[in-house]
């Protein structure tokens, strides 16, 4: 359902940010609590027949867990035949010695994740969302003030309208104005580098392997995708990015050749290239009065480690326990309807920030130190994380939390 010009409207939840994080948590929420009153406010004008143009051509690589929620959640039965399951993750340091690799059977798994194509996720959760009603658009619109009251937060659109939410999720990406709006300061790292993002042809099979490579410019990772097909995400110096954006199809595939090397085998072609700046944004909190923030506008990391969906899906997870926890708490023994309670109360939110406070310092130190210590160019340091890939090879119990890390499986999900 879709509004444009109504005024003081009253709502349980409001998304602000229609992309993959907010529409998967409304739909969680739309079936976990059909009769809120929930709302998405996207900037981005709804394209006929598909997702919302927010959604942008990149590939995901889901963690075992993140993909046992999705079929949690009534989604991955549509999805799967267009995933990619991860057999092998191999990690190196071009022209060291260091290697490691991680398998799905040395661990029991027939895969250590997924890869997905984000159109896909996007145009189910449209049409889902779609045909399920109940859930509100404004779009195309955008928050221009948000004022606290005791009880709701009062968000006045752009358009005019204004509306009144008793929790406000912010789940607009890395450069969110609205967590501004509302009250939260964010600090940020710039790591002065570029991520180019394209789909590469192979001239063989991939054999599901992902790789992650480290060269003297920066990380280049390759997820495996249908069809013969990696996806790129290459970090490069800010400077190099506009050069290689300039360079026609085959110089730009002979030149990612080059940097990567053959391990991966020979790349054939490259598609359509993007860019996006790197940084390490950090907000001061996660929450605020009923707010929560959610996603990127939450944890905007490199994606070094592939880890920033995988976490977007762990705090749905956690909101919809705190929210849970909160109407089993709060319930009327008499009531005929225990779902129907506050979803902005000070105990859901704290329950929530809770959850994922932990979690997330540990994937941010976890992503920050892999770019710091990677991007280093110093002998020693060079020697001590060869040193550290080396002894992973070979030693079983060093390698097995990053293995853990890949699929999902250790405390990050272990709670959910």
């Amino acid at each position: 359902m879709s509004v444009s010009s109504n005024s003081n409207l009253q709502f349980d939840l409001v998304i602000a940010g229609g992309g993959m994080a907010g529409s998967l948590l409304a739909w969680c929420l739309s079936q976990a609590r059909p009769q809120w009153r929930i709302a998405i406010i996207e900037r981005q004008p709804k394209t006929q027949g598909s997702a919302p143009a927010s959604f942008d051509s990149r590939s995901i690589a889901l963690a075992a867990g993140s993909v046992g929620l999705l079929q949690r959640w009534q989604l991955w039965q549509d999805l799967a035949a267009n995933a990619c399951p991860l057999e092998q993750i191999w990690v190196s340091d071009r022209g060291h010695f260091g290697k490691t690799r991680l398998t799905a059977a040395e661990y029991q798994q027939t895969a250590l994740g997924q890869v997905l194509e984000v159109e896909h996720l996007g145009n189910l959760l449209s049409d889902r969302l779609a045909k399920q009603g109940g859930v509100t658009f404004f779009q195309p619109d955008y928050i221009s003030a948000v004022t606290p009251t005791i009880d709701s937060q009062q968000i006045q659109l752009n358009s005019g309208t204004e509306l009144s939410a008793k929790l406000l999720v912010i789940a607009e990406g890395g450069l969110s104005q609205t967590r501004q709006l509302a009250g939260f300061s964010v600090s940020s790292d710039d790591y002065q580098q570029t991520a180019i993002i394209a789909n590469l042809a192979l001239a063989q099979s991939h054999q599901h392997t992902a790789f992650e490579r480290f060269t003297g410019h920066g990380p280049i990772a390759l997820l495996p995708l249908s069809g013969q097909r990696y996806s790129l995400v290459w970090t490069v110096a800010r400077d190099a990015a506009a050069e290689l954006l300039a360079l026609d199809d085959a110089g730009f595939t002979a030149a990612i050749q080059q940097a990567f090397g053959y391990r991966a085998g020979i790349f054939t072609g490259a598609g359509a290239r993007a860019t996006y700046p790197l940084s390490l944004r950090r907000p001061d909190t996660i929450v605020r009065h009923r707010t929560a923030l959610l996603g990127n506008s939450l944890h905007n990391l490199h994606p070094i480690a592939g880890q920033g969906f995988n976490l977007a899906i762990r705090d749905i997870q956690a909101l919809l326990l705190a929210l849970a926890d909160s109407s089993a708490a709060n319930a009327d023994p008499g009531a005929t309807d225990p779902g129907a309670t506050d979803p902005g109360t000070y105990r859901v939110l704290r329950e929530y920030q809770q959850l994922r406070e932990q979690d997330i310092k540990r994937v941010v130190w976890f992503t920050d130190a892999m770019v710091r210590g990677f991007s280093n160019n110093s002998r020693l340091v060079a020697l001590a994380r060869n040193t550290g890939l080396a002894a992973m090879m070979l030693c079983d119990p060093l390698k097995r939390p990053l293995a853990m890390q890949a699929m999902g499986q250790g405390q990050s999900y272990a709670k959910y």
